[in-house]
């Protein structure tokens, strides 16, 4: 199944974005006891962390390799590397693998769940960005060739 080019940056920025709902809900609903000021401050330690350094960088490298793709048509699961795939793998089964295991505490999961949620669904909303500016560029673009 091929979607065109500027489709990617919307699959990404859905899958993403509900990658990053599920796992924010997941850490806030463990939340309610551990909520403190020291808790709230790691969690957006968290949040920084992982957008500074992964997710924000991986949104500008997927979406400059979405863009300067040359042809229009491409496969849909495609909005992806295969390298951002194994990744993406790895961490799921390290999070399923900590929760069922009761290796990580519960104040662990709602401290770190929380943070890296809320960078997951900030990433999804950044594809999303770029998704409408693409689309935005475009119908700007045509409008001044007529």
């Amino acid at each position: 199944m091929k979607v065109q080019r500027k489709t990617l940056l919307l699959i990404a920025s859905l899958v993403w974005c509900v990658a990053g709902f599920n796992i924010l809900r997941i850490g806030l609903l463990a939340y309610a006891p551990y909520i403190s000021v020291f808790h709230i401050f790691l969690s957006a330690l968290v949040f920084l962390v992982f957008q500074t350094f992964i997710f924000g960088r991986l949104v500008k490298k997927h979406t400059e390799r979405i863009r300067g793709y040359r042809e229009e048509y491409h496969f849909f699961l495609k909005f992806f590397d295969v390298k951002s795939f194994v990744i993406m793998a790895v961490m799921m089964t390290g999070g399923i693998y900590l929760r069922v295991s009761g290796l990580g505490p519960e104040v662990f999961i709602a401290v770190f769940y929380t943070g890296l949620g809320a960078a997951l669904l900030l990433a999804g909303i950044l594809f999303g960005k770029s998704y409408y500016k693409t689309v935005r560029t475009r119908n700007i673009d045509m409008e001044t060739a007529k």
